[in-house]
């Protein structure tokens, strides 16, 4: 072979992999066809056909040909890694739906998202998205799957992301209850720790794929084989995508999120259709099927918070009382404000009357537990801490008698959070009141919640779901025995739901990059413009200083870093001074979308000095494309900031520039100001930016008459006259309670049915779902995963126990069978008097394995005459339709 061609061995002299390596000039998939050539070669040779990687040092790409299509990679496999590639053609099973455990994932929509991936993986295609309803299993799903993918060999080890400590531990707890022969392993708690699943935070994992063990990486590229996205959206790949583009494993993303409302690039990322996720299973078919109660929602229209407060509109009293108030500094220069805006209250204005007419409203709305006497589990969403404790003071001081223990703060500023979410997550403990500063928004799983409390407005429509969805789980026996929860109530008293109706996809933050790969930006755009136009720097002065600050910002990239290293090529480019004499608008386009907020060395500055540098650049840039309006909007900040910096002459540094300042408050200034000037004035103040102080507004509590205004009722999803669940327990009841019923009878004694004797048990059933019969008889079937409605009915009235010994009576008089035997068959008429159907394969679980663990074929070796007409007696007993084969 060539110098430049490479051959990874396995222990037992087999190739494990062969590399073709290009020059780094040459376009790596060049070397493609070359490597294929080889690897043909080496099979004939060594009767195994290795793996085939690609490489020009820069870009490296994978062609496991067995299995699927090239693909570009982070790095090369570790050996053990390779020969578990190898190992998989021949072992990995195929991924049947009937693997899944219903232990685990039992629901019919959770087996056919399971279902599902195996269709998308089967393609091979190894991206996936599920979109499933808050309460509706995404964990069990998960672990569903990966417990099926390990058995069948396509998956040893699976990572599982989550983006905060508390699902983190939620998801390793469930895996450990789940599946604890995984050995899950929590990373936030216990980094060195091996085992086959691995839970961890995105931080956490992108501070520990740098890590060695010994002389290599402990998580190579190759590492998982599976990888779980928790909550995918938008915010999470825009932060961590470089761990999805890191390891190369199968991919699965779980979203709570309405296929509608997910983000177009969420869908790119798992290479799908915007809107066409691989299975969604969403909150309003939960609800019909009864596996989620709905939310019952009341809009509480309070005058303050949607109208704000009129000085002119208070009684002569309350204006006295405005008159007293501590409204900050501002008041002596402006005076007295007159209004105060609807956005203002419960920001920083806190009215006792505004927060007492809420307590109260849910006091008396509120779902009630303990016989109506205790106001059921509670979430409040606050708007801030301040807002927080205010709500908490208010409760003690109308209900001093629960001793501060009833409704407690559950947010950021506690000590200990998670013990007092532990407490809130028990039926019976203190707090029953959680008032929340985003900590319970999302992730918490209590099902006693029945009341939510929206005391802040909202704008993100995922947030929002995602807060609704803290009240949907399912709670039996909440309100009593055989009383469960029918609902949850949702007390909106901020007109979320009317924003949503007039915005219905929400404002979602802008998603903006970081600080710094926005100043990289800005610099690499000003530095363009400079050495486009010569007549903008002429002594070159700006473009130098902008050309060290990039380029020292690139060399303390570090190449080990795994990040960098995903760009190796583009910061070897440009660690080299003459790359940037004059940026190409190639070079322009690598350097914002590859170079730009990749990980550096350099010390970290003031942020505040870091801000007024970019609004400085925007100034510079604004100048050389000669747009006015920007200009002036941010020339005027630079007065503001100058005029409160004179008000520092008690600093040095400030005293110093006192001359430069009021220099710059003077219109003479900016007279033919240039781009030289602009960054010599940022120089200058930069510096001074972290002096300025930190404004703070003034938290004013009032205490003015505030009034309901109206209470509406809202409808946020389709509430269904009868649920899923609710009428899977009428029909069950039904059938039970009419035996004797002659359609039913002809199924209990294995006498076929009549298409008419159909079509009536169709009816019969479907009556008894009233107006929504229809769909609620189908769904019920879906749901059961019966072959047909005949199987289902005998599933649930069993089988009449002499049409069952009839059957196998020729074995209960078989005298040549041993006790075992007989004991066997009396087993299998036991079940089916109890369970109306069997399948063959029940024949090899409990409780027929406790007699022999080899199964049946055993049991009854050299009689395979008998197994065999058992199998046959038990197909004669499946419930049969005339006509119908």
């Amino acid at each position: 072979m060539a110098i430049n061609n490479y051959v990874l061995w396995g222990d037992d002299g087999k190739p494990l992999a062969v590399v073709e390596a290009k020059k780094t000039t040459v376009d790596a998939q060049v070397g493609q066809q070359q490597a294929k050539l080889y690897a043909d070669c080496l099979e004939q040779m060594h009767g195994q056909r290795p793996l085939i990687f690609y490489t020009n040092g820069y870009e490296t790409w994978l062609w496991d040909d067995a299995f699927y299509p090239p693909r570009q990679i982070a790095g090369y496999y570790k050996k053990d890694e390779l020969q578990r590639l190898l190992l998989r053609r021949s072992q990995c099973a195929t991924l049947v739906v009937a693997e899944i455990k219903d232990v685990i994932a039992g629901r019919y929509y959770q087996k056919r998202a399971i279902s599902s991936i195996f269709t998308q993986f089967g393609k091979a295609r190894r991206k996936a998205l599920l979109v499933m309803a808050t309460g509706t299993g995404k964990t069990r799903t998960a672990i569903a799957l990966t417990d099926v993918l390990q058995r069948a060999s396509w998956a040893k080890r699976v990572l599982f992301l989550a983006d905060r400590v508390s699902l983190v531990n939620q998801a390793a707890n469930a895996f450990k209850a789940h599946l604890p022969e995984s050995s899950p392993v929590n990373l936030v708690t216990e980094k060195d720790t091996e085992g086959r699943v691995y839970v961890s935070t995105y931080p956490t994992m992108m501070g520990l794929i740098d890590t060695t063990k010994g002389s290599e990486a402990r998580f190579g590229v190759g590492h998982f084989d599976l990888l779980i996205i928790d909550e995918a959206h938008r915010s999470v790949y825009q932060k961590y995508g470089a761990i999805f583009r890191y390891f190369d494993s199968l991919l699965v993303g779980l979203t709570a999120t309405p296929r509608e409302e997910v983000d177009r690039n969420t869908y790119d990322l798992f290479e799908l259709e915007p809107g066409v996720p691989t299975d969604a299973y969403e909150l309003e078919t939960a609800v019909k099927d009864g596996f989620l109660v709905p939310p019952r929602v009341q809009q509480v229209d309070l005058k303050f918070p949607r109208e704000g407060i009129d000085y002119d509109a208070l009684s002569d009293e309350e204006k006295a009382e405005w008159e007293s108030l501590d409204w900050g500094d501002d008041v002596d220069e402006r005076g007295l404000p007159t209004h105060v805006n609807s956005a203002a209250i419960n920001s920083w204005l806190f009215n006792k009357d505004t927060v007492d007419k809420v307590l109260q409203y849910l006091m008396e709305h509120g779902h009630k537990v303990d016989g109506g006497d205790r106001l059921a589990k509670t979430i409040i969403f606050a708007r801030n801490h301040d807002h927080a404790k205010f709500i908490e003071e208010r409760f003690n001081h109308h209900y001093p008698h629960f001793k501060g223990q009833f409704a407690r703060i559950i947010d950021n500023y506690a000590k200990y959070p998670q013990s007092l979410i532990d407490d809130f997550s028990q039926y019976e403990k203190a707090p029953h009141i959680a008032i929340s500063v985003d900590m319970l928004d999302t992730g918490i799983d209590v099902p006693e919640v029945a009341n939510l409390v929206f005391f802040k407005p909202v704008y993100s429509k995922i947030k929002f779901w995602q807060m609704i969805g803290r009240g949907t789980r399912l709670c039996p026996d909440l309100f009593g025995p055989e009383e469960d929860k029918p609902d949850f109530r949702v007390f909106d008293f901020c007109f979320n739901f009317d924003f949503f109706r007039e915005n219905p996809k929400g404002i979602e933050g802008s998603g903006s990059a970081p600080l710094g790969t926005r100043l990289f930006r800005a610099r690499v755009e000003l530095l363009s413009q400079v050495q486009g136009s010569a007549d903008l720097d002429p002594e070159a002065l700006l473009g130098n200083a902008l050309t060290n600050e990039l380029h020292g910002e690139v060399t303390a990239m570090n190449p080990e870093n795994f990040i960098v290293r995903m760009h190796l090529k583009a910061v070897e480019r440009f660690r080299e001074r003459d790359a940037w004499q004059q940026l190409s608008d190639d070079d322009r386009e690598t350097l914002q979308q590859d170079v730009a907020g990749l990980p550096n060395e350099q010390a970290p500055d003031d942020i505040e000095s870091r801000l007024f540098d970019l609004m400085a650049l925007r100034m510079q840039l604004a100048l050389a494309k000669d747009e006015g309006g920007p200009f002036e909007t941010l020339r005027q900040k630079v007065i503001e900031i100058a005029m409160l910096l004179e008000e520092k002459t008690s600093i040095p540094a400030v005293k110093q520039q006192l001359g430069y300042l009021a220099d710059l408050q003077e219109s003479a200034f900016w007279e033919d100001m240039t781009l030289q000037m602009l960054e010599d004035m940022r120089l200058r103040l930069r510096g001074l930016m972290p002096f300025l102080d930190k404004k703070k507004r003034k938290i004013v509590y009032t205490n003015f008459q505030d009034e309901i205004i109206g209470v509406r009722e809202d409808a946020p999803v389709y509430m269904p006259k009868m649920t899923g669940a609710q009428y899977e327990k009428k029909v069950k009841d039904y059938l039970r309670n009419h035996q004797d019923h002659l359609l039913i009878q002809r199924l209990r004694t294995n006498q076929p049915l009549t298409e008419t004797d159909l079509q009536g048990l169709e009816q019969m059933l479907i009556e008894i779902g009233e107006d929504d019969g229809q769909a609620l008889y189908e769904g019920l079937l879906e749901r059961s995963g019966a072959p047909s409605l005949p199987w289902f009915v005998r599933s649930l009235v069993g089988m009449d126990r002499a049409a069952a010994q009839q059957a196998f009576s020729q074995f209960l008089g078989d005298r040549s069978l041993n006790a075992q035997q007989i004991r066997f068959v009396e087993q299998v008429i036991d079940q089916l008097t109890a369970r109306g159907v069997m399948e063959a394969k029940a024949l090899y679980e409990p409780p027929f394995s406790a007699l022999h663990s080899g199964g049946p074929d055993e049991l009854f070796t050299g009689r395979e005459n008998v197994i065999d007409a058992v199998f046959d007696a038990l197909k004669s007993l499946e419930p049969q339709v005339q006509g119908v084969a």
